[in-house]
């Protein structure tokens, strides 16, 4: 009977040895460091650069590329697969044996190896450092808009007002990390969006295409993007309809791996490289389709899975990520928050329509410090607009999360100079339940038009006498400002954040000629009585 024991245990680890693993390779160096740095636009757009500079982010070594020599030494490798890559951890995801990744411990440049079966890491060069998991999010299938369906909530978080005041995301860029995004290049709900040439470009990691809309097995990301960017007259307008978007596939829905932890980091480095202000993503990680991958509730403590000490290093890049809370309120074996979550992102929960908390909706730890959710918008019966076009009701943090987003973008625009944790402290302290925290609700749901008035501190008054005319123009564009205004900066800037123009005025009136300039879109930037104010000109 012994012997019949030993043969099945070496069965077993002979089994596990052949099995195909996940697996984190870390590099040990990155070539040409101290160039790059002092040189970053060759690394990163003049955006991101600008970005950095302006919020006070230190452009540092994680920025700089993964050494692609050793990325190309490890592909030749047998019976490894390379699947992704992160400049921030300098290192990348292999697929293969548990004996073929050992073996990539004989390469000089590699430092250690982190399986996802964290099981298998006691065997490898490996700081010990936990990693991995994933659930995607179960979904469910004074200007002055006229809101139709999408009346409540806008409303709900007061993101209206700002609309009101010409904040509608003009300016500010946004990268959208989901499962799918078909149509979205042909749909009239985004005719707005394309016409003002604010659906910049995308990236499919999953199929490693630059076709986004190549994929049409999930429709996720459409609906998700709706309550953004979506906008029918007269029946829906998503809470920043004039932003510009980004959108990345890192989902992959056919399966539930690590891998696509992997993706959506590569997908965020991707987003700082471009300057992006801020990210919406609506997926959680927990569990997969291999239990050995599985994370445990214990390990949604803001540093664990893979995902989420990535996504804490693009909050700390200064990139305002915005991540719905997850859908396990329900679940009686888990019921908190997925990653990531977990982590130093603006996690997003739901309440209906009435404003009562979602049960499906993932709440906080126990003890809830740090306070997750962080607020709480409309996620049961929102209104998105589906990949046929039909405007329908649908259910989940996946929704209450880019209601948000969009929100967020309209104070980046009216306040370009905060940084993200500012925005997101800022918002905070407007939450219904700021002065006592849930776990079901963090600290409620905001209201906006607060948020503004406390960081402002005027009366809404002074934007609406700001006028641009004419617009679209082909050279002579003129702005004219209230007659009480003194000392005008005006800045005419790129959408790479590139200043163009830049002049001071004591006049009423100040004009810009656009007749040597390309034919596109372009911010007007205009600081006056404390205020920072943006507006978009179409040059013809």
């Amino acid at each position: 009977m012994k012997k019949l024991i030993v043969l099945a245990i070496l069965i077993a680890v002979q089994f596990s040895k052949a099995q195909t693993q996940h697996a984190w390779v870390y590099f040990t160096d990155k070539p040409n460091v101290t160039s790059a740095l002092a040189n970053p636009n060759t690394i990163l757009t003049q955006k991101a650069i600008d970005r950095k500079n302006n919020h006070g982010v230190a452009i540092d070594e994680r920025d700089v590329p993964v050494n692609e020599s050793y990325i190309t030494q490890v592909k030749m490798q047998t019976g490894i697969t390379v699947k992704a890559k992160s400049k921030w951890f300098n290192c990348i995801h292999v697929l293969g044996n548990q004996t073929d990744i050992d073996n990539l411990l004989n390469l000089s440049f590699v430092s250690e190896i982190i399986y996802a079966d964290r099981s298998l890491n006691t065997s490898s060069r490996s700081s010990a450092e936990a990693n991995n998991a994933r659930t995607e999010e179960k979904f469910e299938t004074l200007v002055m808009f006229n809101y139709g369906n999408s009346g409540n909530q806008n409303q709900m978080i007061n993101v209206h007002k700002l609309h009101e005041l010409d904040y509608t995301g003009e300016g500010v860029t946004i990268a959208v990390m989901d499962s799918g995004f078909p149509n979205v290049n042909t749909m009239a709900a985004f005719q707005r969006l394309r016409d003002n040439g604010d659906l910049l470009d995308g990236y499919d990691f999953v199929d490693r295409t630059a076709n986004i809309y190549a994929y049409i097995g999930n429709s996720h990301g459409t609906n998700v993007l709706s309550d953004m960017a979506g906008y029918v007259d007269g029946q829906f307008v998503g809470t920043a309809p004039d932003a510009s978007y980004y959108l990345f596939r890192t989902e992959d829905v056919a399966s539930e791996t690590p891998l696509e932890e992997s993706y959506w980091v590569e997908a965020a480095e991707r987003a700082d490289s471009l300057g992006i202000d801020v990210v919406n993503t609506s997926l959680g990680y927990s569990r997969f389709d291999e239990s050995r991958y599985d994370y445990t509730t214990a390990d949604m403590d803001g540093n664990t899975a893979f995902i989420t000490k990535g996504a804490n290093i693009a909050v700390e890049k200064g990139i305002l990520v915005v991540n719905a809370a997850g859908n396990e309120g329900n679940d009686g074996t888990w019921g908190i928050v997925t990653a990531p979550a977990d982590g130093d992102v603006f996690t997003i929960g739901a309440v209906n329509a009435s404003g009562n908390y979602a049960s499906f909706s993932s709440r906080g730890r126990t003890p809830n410090i740090p306070v997750k959710p962080d607020v709480v918008a409309q996620g049961a019966g929102v209104y998105v607009i589906t990949s046929s076009g039909g405007i329908a009701t649908s259910n989940g943090t996946s929704f209450s999360s880019p209601i948000m987003a969009g929100a967020m973008a309209c104070m980046v625009q009216a306040f370009p100079n905060k940084t993200n944790l500012e925005l997101m402290q800022i918002v905070r302290e407007t939450g219904s339940t700021y002065s006592s925290p849930t776990i079901q609700l963090g600290h409620g749901i905001p209201d906006f038009e607060a948020a503004f008035q406390t960081l402002s501190n005027n009366t809404f008054s002074s934007t609406e006498k700001i006028q641009i005319y004419p617009n679209p123009a082909k050279a002579i564009v003129t702005i004219a400002l209230p007659e009480t205004t003194q000392h005008t900066k005006i800045s005419l800037v790129n959408l790479l954040g590139k200043t163009l123009k830049a002049a001071t005025t004591n006049n009423t009136f100040h004009q810009i000629d656009l007749s040597q300039l390309t034919t596109g879109m372009y911010i007007v930037r205009i600081e006056a009585d404390g205020e920072i104010i943006t507006k978009k000109i179409i040059k013809h």
